[in-house]
């Protein structure tokens, strides 16, 4: 005798996986008091981490790792920079993402001529090009901040995610390599990830890129380039540069050992892992 609908939507409000308590019941009755005492247990521990959360700890753990991920950068040199989240449509077209692109149905339009920025590049792009004035090399800056695609559901997926994008400008072309992997292991280590490797993969705007895929089932997360690239000349630049993209609620998820985004992602059903409508 299995759970019944009610009960297994119940389990999901209360973040339960229904498969991880198999039932072993004769009758609906014994089955209905074991589903009373477990959705019981949990509502208390939820109200207890929330209490907790808002009495004592006072910080999410996606604000506790984003200031561990600044204090990081901070500590290599790099520079922190905050840029504009509405974009126009002609940067996304020097990223190369134009009307037949597939990530062009991705972008949240506000306007015929500007949209909810998808990814960090183009502004960082921008400042590339501004700051290339300045003739000390090397040049490093970062952002934190957020991104919105039109998503499927999924469990590694959300429509608003948070993004940390960092550049370094300027360095040995043969250094480029060994510098990615670097800034990787400098960030995964804040992160309080081990375990991880490196894959190489064919990226819609970048071509190939060096991903960092972590967790159980390797999930993606962070991306990085290298130039000279072929997309510099949109926006005049002509340096050596490194970059790497890094999805915050996915290396929280990934910390905490889950491999499903939903409890870190921006919600009013959630906060900090903890379900608020129960």
């Amino acid at each position: 005798m299995y759970w019944t609908d009610t009960q297994i939507l119940r389990f999901k409000d209360l973040g339960l996986n229904p498969d991880d308590y198999p039932p072993a019941f004769d009758t609906p009755a014994e089955r209905n008091r074991a589903f009373q005492k477990i959705e019981k247990q949990q509502v208390r521990i939820q109200r207890m981490k929330l209490a907790a959360l808002l009495g004592k700890d006072k910080k999410t753990r996606i604000q506790a790792l984003r200031e561990r991920l600044e204090s990081t950068l901070f500590d290599l040199g790099f520079t922190g920079v905050t840029t504009p989240t509405i974009i126009s449509r002609q940067a996304l077209r020097r990223m190369s993402i134009d009307a037949a692109h597939p990530l062009n149905k991705q972008v949240f339009w506000i306007s015929d001529k500007q949209c909810l920025r998808p990814m960090l590049a183009p502004n960082l792009y921008s400042l590339m090009k501004d700051f290339s004035r300045l003739k000390q090399r090397p040049l490093r800056f970062f952002e934190i901040g957020s991104c919105f695609r039109k998503e499927s559901s999924g469990r590694v997926h959300a429509s608003e995610f948070t993004m940390l994008n960092l550049v370094e400008m300027g360095l040995p072309l043969e250094e480029r390599q060994s510098r990615l992997e670097f800034l990787a292991n400098a960030v995964m280590t804040a992160a309080g990830i081990n375990d991880y490797d490196f894959e190489t993969d064919d990226s819609q705007v970048y071509g190939t890129t060096l991903d960092v895929v972590a967790g159980p089932e390797r999930t993606e997360v962070s991306s990085g380039a290298s130039g000279p690239h072929p997309l510099d000349a949109e926006w005049g630049i002509t340096d050596t540069w490194v970059g790497m993209g890094f999805g915050l609620e996915r290396l929280l998820m990934i910390s905490q050992g889950e491999t499903a985004i939903g409890r870190w992602s921006k919600s009013l059903t959630s906060l900090d892992g903890i379900r608020l409508k129960i």
